[in-house]
């Protein structure tokens, strides 16, 4: 089967997408399929076209390649592609707007507000910050509103943090999210055709809270999985990433990240295209289930072939 691999691309996480894409590419080829490997550049559906494979892996993370805009090229040109389709893609990269639907959806995720960088400098947001804090108290954690790898993200321990947080997330994104911090384990379900793996516990380094290279260094953050948790509350963490999964309409392979704090799980984000390389969750997760990488990503190309065939 010849299967493109697109990686790379404009955003600000090309470097973790060119090393998934590179890790997919090996597992791939190692199965014996035909791979092509596709930087994402302006001449992408010229050399789609030109290659005509049977399926697209996308492994592109951040702007582009989780917003649901590869995923209309591709739906354009007729290419089936692996992960969630475009609108799931569209609600999980907008942090504040998957966080609407999880509420309307009885998912418990931590209180927000919301705000574009018109209302920050041209409206006086920050002259609201009295209001904000008496709704999600300090500290509190300010984050871009679409984008991922904790780019971005500050954590504020007091209002006077809280202006020089918002500049630096809106340097990432024109909206910006401020969300209530709870206290708790980190931790992260991978969702694979509506099915949970191992629960993922994350403990990076106090210092490397919210870091973009604690994510992808070897060494600066631990990981147990599968989990130490409690039979029941595994269930409810299980349960709260599933019934995610489900309001935000992935498909394939997702990421849902949470919090365990003292009132149970509660739900940050859906990642639509998780990471792949050798220090990400979801590969983790697998082979924590007895999946191994190359049937992993094996596993992801039916899903997104079995997709296609029921569309026809």
């Amino acid at each position: 089967m010849k299967v493109a691999v697109l990686k790379g691309g404009r955003s600000l996480e090309r470097q973790v997408s060119l090393r998934s894409g590179a890790r997919v590419e090996d597992a791939l080829e190692s199965l014996g399929h035909e791979v092509v490997p596709v930087d994402a550049g302006d001449d992408l559906v010229r050399r789609l076209k030109h290659a005509r494979p049977d399926v697209a892996f996308i492994a592109l993370h951040g702007a582009d390649g989780e917003d649901g805009t590869v995923q209309e090229l591709l739906e354009i040109i007729g290419i089936p592609y692996t992960g969630p389709g475009v609108a799931a893609c569209r609600r999980a990269m907008d942090k504040p707007a998957a966080k609407e639907i999880m509420r309307a959806a009885g998912v418990p995720t931590p209180e927000w507000v919301s705000f574009s960088q018109t209302a920050f400098s041209q409206l006086g947001a920050a002259d609201a910050l009295e209001e904000i804090e008496a709704l999600l108290g300090f500290p509190l954690v300010v984050k871009p509103a679409r984008g991922g790898s904790s780019l971005g993200v500050r954590f504020a321990a007091s209002r006077d943090e809280v202006p020089r947080a918002i500049v630096s997330a809106l340097s990432y994104d024109d909206r910006v999210m401020l969300e209530r911090h709870v206290r708790g384990r980190e931790l992260a379900v991978s969702v694979l055709d509506g099915n949970p793996l191992p629960i993922v516990e994350v403990r990076p380094r106090d210092e490397d809270l919210y870091s973009y290279d604690a994510r992808y260094e070897i060494g600066r953050t631990e990981f147990i999985c599968p989990a130490q948790l409690e039979p029941d509350v595994a269930a409810a963490v299980r349960d709260a990433a599933v019934a995610t999964w489900r309001a935000i309409g992935c498909e394939g392979f997702a990421r849902v990240d949470l919090i365990l704090g003292d009132d149970g799980p509660q739900v940050l984000e859906v990642n639509a295209v998780p990471g792949l390389t050798d220090t990400s969750l979801l590969p983790m997760a697998a082979e924590a289930g007895g999946l191994p990488f190359e049937e992993l990503c094996d596993r992801i190309v039916e899903l997104a072939l079995k997709r296609s065939r029921a569309a026809a």
